[in-house]
């Protein structure tokens, strides 16, 4: 007889296709099931998928699958992130539209996740480049702005000159620009804004009640908030009515101020030199420090340069007048972007003020040593007791720091004040592939928000990729608009949305992507919301997850869903790492996913991607690990299709006398056990494949050793080989439904119940140990294997007879040997 043959390339497209012709996967609200929401954060549509891609998609399928399997009613959509800079840059040097490049990207994505096997219901895929998406961004945008959430103001703000648009806060790293790496620069527009901080408080407290998100990711949002108490203090420049406020979580030193200073972007700075002598040199080192990228601005560890400005104010502690500097190290991104020094209690007022020769105050003292200003050589910044703070003098300065803040408040000009390090969300982009920001400006009428009834604003065909500008600007047809008030001439606002905008809300979508009367039909909405598990990058922790909840919290307020937050669980897969570095296109080591599918299956890719490291772990890619894989399958093929014949044999029975069949029971329960766990607990897909390829071994062993001759052989061995191919479903899916199909059955896999386990049977089986007292063996005890030495050697010593043997007298040695041997030696 031929040995059977494992053909992924006959095997996969079979199953495929009647998945895809029974609409197999396809999810629908039943109230009277428990729903499961399984997503990944939806791709970028570049068009090409490398095994670092479908890490993703492979953890996300198997946990949906196991789900279905487990009884839940789950929901697993896909669709696309399709706005953004690569499609319009190949717009500019392919001569390409964005549109058509977009849509062909998709379709080639699509190939390769099908192909790969996902299950996915197809029927609810988006694209956010859609019309019909995009238009339900501009209505959100038009009730955020009537609820005081949208705003435009003119700011300072982080632009690329290599992207031509303006970046969020969030999307500067390092200095660069997070798509292109380009040096940012600073640059005053006006701009639309999304007011995320009215829900700084919410977003940073119900971080407490993600228990299921990795701890990392919500310190990183909670730094990122930047929660401060503090207080505000207002100065009054000397000679003039204007005040500087500023914010600061040592109200405690306000005693010490010697000097204040500003950001080179502070908006007072050119009007207190205005008309000055020091007027040129102040706005030439404005210019300088605008230069300077955030990173270089407020690294610590370099050289701080200020200039004075001519100007001074007076410290309301005091009544003293001290002088008012522009510093490169201050920036309008924190604070109120005017900084109090206080040399003697901040290292860094301190480096400034010994660079520039000013005042250093002490009004903290040291309890161990007298500080004197004159011999300080850094500043001290522990806690102390109140010294020249007039009637604080001698308290401690924690302790006196609420009754400082009601002194300020007394004497009017100062209030305890809660700061943080979120700004608001900017969201203009001067770019054309993006959602239009449905605004149009009428010289009579302001800022009109474009009727609903005129939504979408589409994008416009008849515009210029030119590598400068914005191309939304050369078109006529879209720029030039009556006002929707008045009716005389207009012009549309020509910025579209950042993209996060499109990201933020998705989930939503998918609940029902074809809804036409609002961004999504709340009663399913309530039905499948919130995602239960979210898979996605550790890199979008601050950017994408922050904008999402916020974007959930202002949905809730619009009366559109009671979600409070959009993500139950939130596993952060690591990267796939090939010849030392994460698998891209830029570092020139991707393993191309439909590459590894025409040599060896998907099913291979997806058992290496799942086996090869813990989901949350960086993965090294291997081709003798690829290999591995394949080898394996083939032995599950070849194991169940050499012996179909027991299919038909007795169902296992009791065997009381055949021990090699107990003990293959009982492994199977054990595995079954185990799998289940480490899938549905510890997302552990790596442990759980190492343990059906143990139970696989087993079966093998059983079978070579005459195992199917005892009593029950045939049903034991069955029973095993019918649990494999079970477990390994979600894992390994067409191979599972091939075999499944083989042992005789006539319906999917994916319809069949998890296999379950019985307690008794799946426990750690117990084994004999020998208590041996001075050579001689004196008692017999039974333990689980895997118990340690310490209990192994009191459960020896506690035997009745041995303790009857060394009582009173001298134990010299206890040699514990797990799983065999106590050796007792006694004197």
């Amino acid at each position: 007889m031929s040995t059977p043959r494992y053909s992924p390339r006959e095997i996969e497209p079979k199953w495929q296709d009647l998945w895809e012709s029974t609409g197999l996967y396809r999810s629908v609200e039943d109230p009277e099931r428990e729903k499961f929401y399984c997503l990944e954060m939806f791709p970028y549509p570049s068009g090409d998928l490398h095994m670092g891609h479908m890490r993703n998609y492979a953890i996300g399928d198997a946990y949906a699958r196991f789900l279905r399997m487990k009884g839940f009613n789950v929901l697993y959509p896909m669709g696309y992130d399709a706005f953004g800079l690569p499609a319009e840059n190949a717009a500019i040097t392919r001569k390409v539209d964005p549109g058509q490049w977009t849509r062909s990207s998709i379709e080639r994505m699509k190939h390769v996740q099908r192909r790969m096997g996902l299950s996915y219901d197809w029927n609810r895929t988006l694209a956010t480049c859609e019309p019909e998406y995009y238009r339900w961004n501009q209505w959100i945008f038009l009730k955020f702005m009537e609820k005081g959430l949208a705003y435009r103001k003119s700011a300072p703000v982080n632009w690329c000159p290599s992207c031509q648009t303006v970046l969020a806060n969030e999307q500067v790293e390092g200095g660069g620009c997070w798509r292109c790496h380009t040096t940012v620069l600073k640059k005053d527009l006006k701009q639309w804004f999304f007011k995320i901080t009215a829900y700084a408080d919410e977003l940073l407290e119900d971080l407490e009640r993600l228990d299921d998100w990795p701890e990392r990711v919500k310190v990183m949002q909670k730094n990122w908030i930047g929660r401060s108490v503090g207080a505000e203090i207002d100065f009054k420049v000397t000679g003039s009515d204007q005040m500087i406020s500023t914010f600061t979580t040592r109200p405690d030193t306000v005693f010490g101020i010697t000097y204040m200073v500003l950001a080179a972007e502070h908006s007072l700075v050119e009007l207190l030199v205005h008309g000055t002598d020091r007027a040129e040199a102040v706005m030439a080192f404005v210019e300088e420090a605008k230069e300077k990228t955030l990173i270089e601005r407020t690294d610590e560890t370099l050289e701080k340069k200020g200039i004075d400005t001519g100007r001074t104010f007076v410290n309301p502690a005091t009544g003293e007048e001290f002088p008012i500097y522009v510093a490169d190290y201050v920036v309008m991104e924190y604070g109120t972007g005017a900084v109090m020094g206080v040399p003697a209690h901040d290292q860094r007022d301190f480096e400034f003020a010994r660079k520039y020769g000013l005042p250093v105050r002490v009004v903290i003292q040291d309890p161990t040593l007298s500080l004197r200003e004159e011999t300080m050589a850094e500043a001290y910044v522990e806690d102390g007791t109140m010294v020249n703070s007039g009637p604080f003098d001698g308290r401690p300065n924690r302790e006196a720091m609420p009754d400082f803040i009601n002194y300020m408040e007394d004497n009017g000009w100062g209030r305890g004040a809660v700061g943080y390090r979120l700004r608001d969300w900017l969201i203009s982009r001067q770019r054309y592939w993006g959602t239009p920001i449905p605004i149009i400006y009428c010289d009579r009428c302001g800022e009109v928000p474009v009727p609903e009834e005129d939504l979408p604003v589409l994008l416009p065909t008849d515009v210029q990729f030119s590598g400068e500008g914005n191309p939304l600007a050369t078109s006529k047809t879209f720029l030039e608009v009556s006002c929707p008030v008045c009716r005389e001439p207009a012009r549309r606002e020509t910025d579209t949305m950042d993209t996060f905008i499109d990201s933020s809300w998705y989930p939503f979508r998918y609940t029902d992507p074809s809804y036409d009367k609002a961004p999504f039909d709340q009663a399913k909405a309530a039905y499948w919301m919130p995602v239960d598990q979210y898979i996605g990058g550790i890199e979008h922790a601050i950017l994408h997850l922050l904008y999402a909840r916020f974007f959930t919290k202002g949905l809730r307020d619009l009366g559109l869903t009671d979600a409070d937050e959009p993500f139950r669980r939130l596993l952060t897969q690591g990267m796939v790492i090939k010849d030392g570095a994460k698998m891209s296109k830029s570092m020139g080591n991707v393993v191309p996913a439909e590459e590894m599918m025409e040599r060896y299956g998907a099913d291979t890719a997806r058992v290496f991607i799942l086996f090869a490291s813990p989901p949350e772990k960086e993965l090294e890619w291997s081709d003798q690990g690829v290999e591995g894989s394949y080898r394996f399958l083939n032995r599950v093929f070849r194991l169940v299709m050499e012996n179909l014949s027991l299919f038909s044999a007795e169902p296992e029975r009791a065997v009381e006398d055949d021990e090699n069949s107990r003990s293959l029971i009982r492994l199977r329960h054990k595995t079954v056990k185990k799998v289940s766990e480490d899938i549905e607990r510890r997302f552990q897909f790596n442990t759980a494949i190492s343990a059906i390829m143990e139970l696989v071994n087993e079966i093998q062993r059983f079978i070579a050793g005459n195992g199917l001759n005892g009593a029950g052989g045939a049903g034991a061995a069955a029973e095993a080989i019918r649990a494999t191919i079970l477990l390994i479903a979600p894992f390994a899916p067409h191979l599972a439904e091939e075999l499944w199909e083989a042992t005789g059955h006539h319906k999917s896999i994916f319809l069949q119940q998890w296999p379950t386990f019985d307690p008794e049977l799946a426990v750690s089986e117990m084994v004999q140990m020998v208590v041996q007292v001075n050579g001689k063996v004196r008692a017999r005890f039974e333990a689980p294997p895997d118990t340690t030495r310490e209990v192994l050697q009191d459960a020896a010593l506690a035997i009745p007879r041995v303790r009857e043997m060394t009582e009173g007298k001298e134990v010299l040695k206890v040699v514990v040997v797990p799983g065999r041997l106590v050796s007792i030696v006694i004197r």
